[in-house]
């Protein structure tokens, strides 16, 4: 089997199952984190910065859905992408994690090469890319040997018939999946070259309290379409397509509410005047 190597261990996140474990042991316990309602869980929305600016928050979500019916797929939905890029995917080998080899599912994946276009990755050809790769400890952490489908999908109305066709083609195949969708949201500030409202306290507060309120809300009410507007009118996710494609899918696999586990922003760790909006739900 081919292994794609991670490009993130050792900077992003720990390069050892051991000091993995450690952080994750220390996330668990982050009393910010809120527990979702009792239910059956089928997806999530988590961040995707470095572990020490929001990892707790990524980490508590995949740990909340990896409780109740184990998958036998995870699907990730991921990277910065324009509304006119073409989708990727990574469709057959591994993808190596500090706790080992997490494979793809070929079969489900040659199921969607088949009838959409991709840019298919390899282990040795990919886009180098932090918003799946960064959830990928958990995920082998959490789920132990389950399979995995990574999937790099715009912000665009094609990427909700993909999403569509994901859960169809999973249940046609028999496969149990969950499934996560990876962004951040309001990238502020001079060093991302949006601050509509100046600088300090007044500028913070409108990104926590309207700005990334807006598209966390459209994410709580499982509105896929909203939350792609959101981000091209507002600029309030970087990956507004891998947030709503998680969204979709989980719709059609029984999702009915989302509840919001955590909100934050790279300030909190770092105060400085450019900062980015962080949230993690679970529907």
């Amino acid at each position: 089997m081919n292994v794609r190597k991670p490009v993130f261990a050792g900077s992003w996140y720990p390069a050892t199952a051991e000091e993995c474990r450690r952080q994750i042991e220390i996330f668990l316990r982050d009393p910010a984190i809120k527990a979702p309602a009792p239910g059956r869980r089928v997806g999530g929305i988590v961040p995707h910065a470095g572990w020490f600016y929001s990892g707790a928050v990524a980490c508590n979500v995949i740990h909340r859905l990896a409780q109740g019916e184990a998958p036998d797929t995870v699907v990730v939905y991921g990277m910065h992408l324009h509304p006119d890029s073409p989708c990727h995917i990574m469709a057959e080998g591994g993808w190596e994690t500090p706790f080992g080899v997490i494979e793809i599912d070929a079969e489900l994946a040659g199921q969607l090469t088949a009838e959409f276009n991709f840019v298919v990755e390899t282990a040795r050809r990919f886009v180098q890319d932090n918003t799946i790769e960064l959830q990928l400890p958990f995920i082998r952490h959490f789920f132990g040997d389950v399979r995995l489908l990574p999937m790099g999908v715009p912000p665009a109305a094609a990427t909700l018939t993909l999403a569509r066709r994901v859960a169809a083609k999973a249940a046609a195949l028999g496969r149990r999946i969950k499934v996560v969708g990876s962004t951040d949201l309001t990238h502020y500030g001079a060093n991302y070259g949006f601050a509509p409202r100046g600088s300090g306290p007044a500028a913070l507060a409108w990104v926590r309290d309207e700005n990334d309120r807006r598209i966390v809300d459209a994410m709580l009410r499982l509105e896929p379409d909203a939350v792609i507007r959101e981000a091209l009118t507002h600029h309030n996710a970087c990956c507004a397509g891998a947030a709503a494609a998680a969204i979709e899918t989980g719709r059609r696999l029984g999702a009915e509410a989302a509840h919001l586990l955590a909100y934050t922003t790279s300030y909190e760790k770092s105060p400085g005047p450019s900062f980015v909006g962080y949230a993690g739900l679970v529907f």
